[in-house]
Order: structure tokens, then C-alpha cells, then sequence
């Protein structure tokens, strides 16, 4: 299991929000190009970026000093946020990144995901962002009459790198994954997904290492990390022996 650091950017600074509230954040760096090479020092494998400003507006806000981030680092990226066409897409993948996040247009068109796992296969993750199981779109600012488990089953087939599931409730709050959910959304489907959301510390890396066997095999943490209550280092160790 790959334990993944949160870079969220916000008027170009690296902050962490509580449950998604644009007026609740954190500001964590005024250099997020330094910091995204911080968790790289630090041992982590793969860097997720969020364009917190792109994910309100619908369009990319942040993408200069995302280039910036990808250009210094040796780690592959991914990207959500304010991703809502196929030009978009091509044009963050050009830019170096990884794989892209599609969070609100898979809801409003999940046709267009189709086609973009189509022309770019395992470079595109779907992020369905959960508030007590129902979907929440515009950056979590709308909630939709969606369940989390049945937007998941619409791309079973079209060879997406992975789904990744937060609750948004517990995202920055440090209170826990939300294992049950979790659990379930893996056991539905065959995508891989990534765990994200209320991550405080290595006992949060312990309860989640048992879910690998359903097709758990990351976990993105922001807040824990910033504010030292988890290590990255000995969270990566632990998930790399798996379930003791």
C-alpha cells in the first residue's frame, strides 16, 4: 500500500482545508515547490496535488506552479481539480503529470470520462468526494441525490488507474478513514482505490492495511503529515509489510 502526501494549493500556497470549506483553512507553505520535494526526501513515492481555487471555479487556477512541482520532482503526480475537459486532461498529462483526477464532470458527464480513460489508458482516477455516502460536486460545494457506490459501478469497465474515495466529513478533522465505506466501495468494484480523508496517525495505517486484500492499495493524508502527528517514513515502512 502506498501511503500518498497531499499537496492542496490555494492562491498558489500549500494549506489544508477542514471537511472542504474554502474559509477553514490552513496555511502549511508559502513554497509548495519546496514542500512537494520535502515528502519526496521523505521517501513518498507518489505526490497527489489539488487545485483547491480550479475545483470552485471549474477551470484550471494553479497550474503554473503545478508545472513547477512536477518539473522539480523525480516522483510521478497526479492532479484534480477544475479538470472538466478533454483538452484540460491532455494538456495537465503534457505537462508531465501522471495521472488526472475527474471528480465533478464524472457526475455531470460521465461520458466524457469514458473517453478520456479510453484515449489515455490508466492516466485517469476518478474522485468521488462523499458526504454520509451521497456525491458532492463544484468542489464539494453541491450535493448530489448520488450514491458513492453507484457513480463507482458506472466506470467499472473503462480502465481507470483508480477511484479515489474521501469522506468528505473526515477529510482534515484526523478522526479515521471511514473503513466501512471504504471496504465497500472496494468490494464492488475491480478498480483500485485510494483511501483518503481523516488520517491522524499510524494506527489509521494499521486499520487500513487489512482493506489491501479488497483492492485498497493506497492512501492519501494531507493534515497528519503537516502537523507531525504521522511520519511519513515509518507510515510507508508499516505499509510496506503489509497486514501483520
Amino acid at each position: 500500500m502506498l501511503i500518498i502526501p497531499a499537496i492542496d494549493l490555494k492562491d498558489g500556497n500549500c494549506v489544508r482545508l477542514k471537511q472542504g470549506r474554502m474559509e477553514d483553512d490552513t496555511l502549511f507553505s508559502s513554497d509548495p515547490v519546496a514542500m512537494a520535494l520535502n515528502w519526496q526526501d521523505q521517501g513518498a513515492r507518489f505526490l497527489h496535488i489539488v487545485d483547491l481555487n480550479g475545483a470552485f471555479a471549474g477551470t484550471p487556477v494553479n497550474r503554473e506552479i503545478i508545472k513547477k512541482i512536477v518539473t522539480a520532482l523525480d516522483i510521478p503526480c497526479q492532479l484534480g481539480g477544475g479538470i472538466r475537459d478533454l483538452e484540460t486532461v491532455k494538456a495537465y498529462l503534457d505537462l508531465g503529470l501522471d495521472r488526472v483526477i475527474l471528480g465533478t464532470v464524472a457526475v455531470e458527464n460521465p461520458e466524457l470520462v469514458r473517453t478520456a480513460a479510453q484515449q489515455f489508458p490508466k492516466q485517469i482516477c476518478v474522485g468521488i468526494d462523499a458526504r454520509k455516502g451521497m456525491v458532492a460536486t463544484q468542489g464539494w460545494a453541491d450535493e448530489t441525490q448520488i450514491k458513492a457506490l453507484d457513480l463507482a459501478r458506472k466506470f467499472a469497465d473503462c480502465g481507470l488507474a483508480a477511484i479515489i474515495y474521501t469522506d468528505i466529513l473526515r477529510d482534515g478533522m484526523q478522526t479515521g478513514v471511514n473503513l466501512e465505506e471504504t471496504k465497500a466501495l472496494a468490494q464492488a468494484i475491480s478498480i483500485p482505490v485510494i483511501a483518503s480523508g481523516g488520517i491522524a496517525t499510524i494506527n489509521d495505517i494499521k486499520a487500513l492495511l487489512p482493506l489491501e486484500k479488497y483492492g485498497v492499495n493506497a492512501a492519501i493524508t494531507g493534515r497528519a503529515l503537516y502537523e507531525g502527528s504521522l511520519k511519513l517514513d515509518e507510515a510507508q515502512k508499516l505499509a510496506d509489510g503489509g497486514v501483520q
